[in-house]
């Protein structure tokens, strides 16, 4: 299934997408309009991402110039589609269906998406092939009378499962090719009676994640992504755009796990010893770096697509965050301790920021897990940004039916 675009000839102009901005505003006020009816009209003016073709929310404009428009739309008070939310459809299954999908998955699926009137997950993860993703056991198999796929399996460290009305899965349709070569993408649908959601309780009291039981769920071929076989390519690039999401997200100086650290530092004297300063110094040095780089990256993939360097990044953010929010806790000694609210709820999304210390330290802990785990990472910059040696592996040419599990 190959993408298809359509749009002007000529990109429009930083100043020309200020003036269909200033359009909008002007047709839609953010005061009198209510919030999913201006999402929906931004949308449609092609200004939700600029660089996507026209008529799927973009105008085929280069992707540097979408801070022209959210300037203006910030200088409005103009209302957002909360990424938060909905990271995992904006920051992983967008950019999967605009390189895989049709014109008619697109068009289905891109406008609620952005808008958030449709939430998506991610259903890769398996409770027996957690770091070794390709070795998943979920089977589809395909209804010949229909040409449906009928999957059964379980998922689990989904997050949003509990919320999402679209998940991207990656199933095996094949178990007679070695394990890369025999796995299919799909869109499935979270309504589907077959699909059980339930919560796993976290270490902080949370249950933002969930396990997910796959019973005879039924999957038209209208919802596959790329060819039968080649789900192990689409997900390649769902994982480099998840780890560049994770750990190159857009931040401001200060933003992210150092900000309160460096917050409590400046606003709590009583708290301060020479040792604590060079380790806040340090880290405050290091999230500066991380921040710049993610910059970088940013701009590497408004050129292109996401390479492995995003696993780089990723790598940085676990290792940070999980650091910072130590010192944190250390920095705050007995009070440190302190955690403020164990009560299990569901919540629509992660906030670092918006809780306390104990919070931060609990929740780090996940950051070297969840988005590909650290060792795993290590494995891709090594051999695909290094250029190091592959480590040996004896089952690349084994079929997957004839693995040891």
């Amino acid at each position: 299934m190959a993408r298809t675009t359509g749009g002007p000839a000529t990109p429009p102009g930083a100043g020309e997408l200020r003036d269909r901005t200033r359009r909008l505003l002007a047709e839609h006020p953010p005061a009198t309009t209510a919030p999913v009816d201006f999402l929906d009209a931004r949308f449609d003016a092609g200004l939700a991402w600029v660089h996507f073709p026209a008529g799927l929310g973009g105008l085929d404009a280069p992707r540097a110039l979408q801070p022209a428009v959210d300037a203006e739309l910030d200088d409005a008070a103009a209302p957002g589609n909360d990424p938060r939310r909905i990271g995992i459809g904006l920051g992983m299954a967008a950019p999967t269906l605009l390189r895989y999908g049709t014109r008619e998955q697109q068009e289905r699926f891109l406008k609620p998406l952005w808008t958030g009137r449709e939430v998506w997950c991610q259903l890769f993860s398996e409770p027996g092939a957690g770091s070794d993703l390709a070795a998943l056991a979920t089977r589809a198999v395909r209804d010949e009378d229909s040409g449906d796929w009928i999957v059964n399996g379980q998922k689990v460290w989904t997050s949003s499962a509990h919320l999402a009305r679209w998940a991207i899965l990656i199933a095996r349709t094949d178990p007679d090719l070695p394990k890369h070569r025999g796995i299919t993408y799909f869109v499935c649908d979270m309504t589907d009676p077959g699909v059980d959601v339930r919560p796993l309780r976290q270490i902080t009291g949370e249950a933002e994640f969930n396990e997910v039981f796959l019973t005879d769920v039924r999957i038209p071929d209208a919802h596959r992504l790329g060819e039968v076989g080649d789900g192990w390519r689409v997900a390649r690039t769902t994982l480099m755009n998840e780890r560049v999401s994770i750990g190159g997200a857009r931040l401001p100086r200060e933003g992210g796990m150092i900000g309160p650290a460096a917050a409590t530092w400046r606003e709590r004297p009583e708290l301060r010893t020479h040792d604590l300063h060079r380790r806040l110094l340090d880290l405050w040095v290091e999230s500066e770096v991380a921040r710049l780089t993610g910059e970088r990256l940013r701009q590497q993939l408004a050129a292109g697509h996401p390479g492995p360097e995003g696993s780089g990044m990723k790598l940085t953010f676990a290792r940070l965050n999980q650091a910072v929010s130590g010192l944190e806790v250390e920095l705050l000694g007995d009070e440190g301790l302190l955690y403020s609210d164990w009560t299990m709820r569901r919540p629509e999304y992660v906030d670092f920021t918006g809780r306390d210390a104990g919070y931060r330290y609990l929740r780090s802990k996940g950051n070297s897990i969840e988005g590909g785990t650290s060792e795993v990472l290590l494995n891709i910059v090594a051999e695909r940004v290094l250029g190091l040696p592959p480590e040996p592996r004896d089952d690349k040419d084994v079929a997957w039916k004839d693995l040891a599990r």
